[in-house]
């Protein structure tokens, strides 16, 4: 059945909506010791970091990241540094932006984050976790296992599934990148990677129909 988009159909597109909807969390923002902007392919997180700043939700921002397969091309010199350097053009002090450019994964993110935060002299009880729409809840599994006793608020900019596809160009990339991630909340607590979650039976029955139609790129050896 053809959906609302020519390029997937109406089932497919409202499971991907499902998952859309599940990773994210709808957290209150209100003002933290730190933002923390995770890396990744998306710029979109350092403007949505740079338009909290300017809400003075917090007085300092953490840039976390190296490179990964997806994003060297895009950011040579690292997601960190582009990021730092795109929230200065968007007028954010470059005094109030702290780099942290040795993240591979998520964990390292909140690991050499914290790290650069102590070295700083940062004293830090709260954090407003800017992060792409879709890996909220990961990023709030991550930080509660790496970083135990902080309160994290997570943040996206706000975008719909539809407006996040035509950025990016690929209906198919980003619907790979839900089901990747639903994947990663049911097999990481098992490798003691992440807190567990409550994956809704919705949430997995869609992530399967998903898979099952071939959007599974992102899917890792279980």
């Amino acid at each position: 059945m053809v959906g609302t988009r020519p390029d997937i159909s109406q089932d497919a597109w409202d499971d991907a909506q499902l998952l859309w909807d599940y990773h994210q969390l709808h957290h209150k923002i209100r003002p933290c010791s730190v933002i923390i902007g995770l890396g990744s392919h998306d710029l979109g997180v350092a403007t949505h970091s740079a338009q909290l700043y300017f809400e003075k939700m917090a007085p300092l921002i953490v840039f976390s990241g190296s490179n990964s397969p997806t994003t060297v091309k895009r950011f040579p010199r690292g997601e960190a540094v582009h990021y730092g350097e795109h929230a200065v053009s968007l007028g954010v002090p470059r005094s109030a932006i702290l780099l942290e450019t040795r993240a591979t994964n998520t964990a390292e993110n909140f690991r050499f984050s914290r790290e650069v935060l102590q070295a700083a002299g940062a004293p830090v009880t709260s954090v407003l976790l800017v992060s792409k729409p879709y890996e909220q809840r990961r990023s709030l599994a991550t930080a509660m296992k790496t970083w135990p006793g902080v309160d994290v608020v997570c943040a996206s900019e706000p975008v719909t599934l539809s407006e996040y596809v035509d950025r990016i160009g690929s209906v198919k990339t980003v619907v790979d990148m839900l089901v990747g991630t639903l994947q990663r909340l049911v097999e990481y607590p098992k490798k003691g990677f992440i807190v567990r979650q409550d994956v809704s039976a919705a949430a997995v029955g869609a992530y399967e129909r998903l898979r099952a139609r071939g959007f599974d790129s992102r899917v890792i050896p279980s």
